[in-house]
């Protein structure tokens, strides 16, 4: 689809959301009822999820999948993922493996140098190749119209370019590094900070989320976390990190109060953040 194609639809989901408070990324009735047919964990966001998982480590990427793909019937929205400099997604495995377990195929990429989001972008290609091989595992399983791009550090500014790739619906840069240039995204964004990162301080995520006036975006400072905050499992930044491609990704009615309207969860949740804020396009989201 080309990019201003792209650009005008998104543009006309979210005048539909301000309208009616519509569910975002259901275009129709059968995406709709592909989202509806992944469970409900409630508010439950940083507990595991329904779904058993299986790992494959391959050459370029390392897949975290939920083992029964499609079982019901549903198809599974995608995450790329982006690793810090010199890490490997082990490093991230507990998180990979959490967002696995709520129904997200997560295509992480195999390279400690992220940046340019190459083999981030490369990992959507292969799960569109093989959502149209029979003899795939993966056939007609995957919800390639519903796909985030994540990553921590490096593969933070990763997350940012890779949401330009018009295939990508929403991006969570965690504690992004500076190469990279949020004009060039139209999607969603949730920019995570660490209070006590020395690596990569506050004020540059900040900025991202000021130069995102253009896109709803929402900061969020952790109250204490370091720049290895992350790492492992996703510590305190899996909950809202798991949320927000919830509501995106899966049309999640719950996730969607966590961020939006007057009162929204996270709004006032002093214990867990340092610092939060929402821009004018976050803002004129309904809860």
């Amino acid at each position: 689809m080309p990019r201003t194609t792209r650009r005008t639809l998104h543009s006309l989901i979210l005048a539909a959301l301000l309208a009616v408070g519509a569910v975002p990324g259901t275009a129709g009735a059968a995406a709709e009822t592909e989202i509806a047919s992944i469970p409900s964990v409630g508010t439950a966001w940083g507990q595991p999820g329904p779904y058993e998982v299986k790992v494959d480590i391959e050459v370029a990427h390392t897949f975290y999948y939920p083992r029964t793909m499609g079982q019901s019937g549903e198809r599974h929205p995608v995450i790329i993922w982006g690793n810090g400099t010199g890490a490997v997604p082990g490093i991230y495995s507990d998180l990979l493996r959490h967002w696995a377990s709520h129904g997200f195929i997560v295509a992480a990429a195999n390279t400690p140098t992220s940046n340019f989001a190459i083999s981030m972008r490369a990992g959507i290609d292969v799960l569109e190749r093989r959502n149209a091989d029979g003899a795939s595992a993966f056939h007609q399983k995957v919800d390639l119209e519903h796909i985030g791009s994540a990553g921590h550090s490096q593969g933070g500014a990763a997350a940012i370019n890779a949401a330009a790739d018009p295939r990508v619906d929403t991006a969570v840069p965690i504690q992004p590094g500076p190469l990279a240039d949020p004009d060039r995204m139209d999607e969603p964004v949730f920019y995570l900070a660490g209070e006590r990162d020395l690596t990569v301080p506050p004020v540059l995520v900040r900025a991202f989320h000021d130069d995102s006036d253009h896109v709803p975006s929402v900061y969020g400072e952790i109250r204490g976390a370091g720049h290895l905050g992350s790492i492992g499992d996703g510590g305190a930044f899996r909950a809202p990190a798991t949320a927000w491609l919830r509501f995106w990704l899966m049309g999640d009615a719950n996730a969607r109060a966590a961020f939006f309207g007057p009162q929204c969860g996270y709004c006032t949740d002093t214990t867990l953040w340092s610092d939060w804020r929402r821009n004018a396009g976050a803002e004129a989201l309904p809860g």
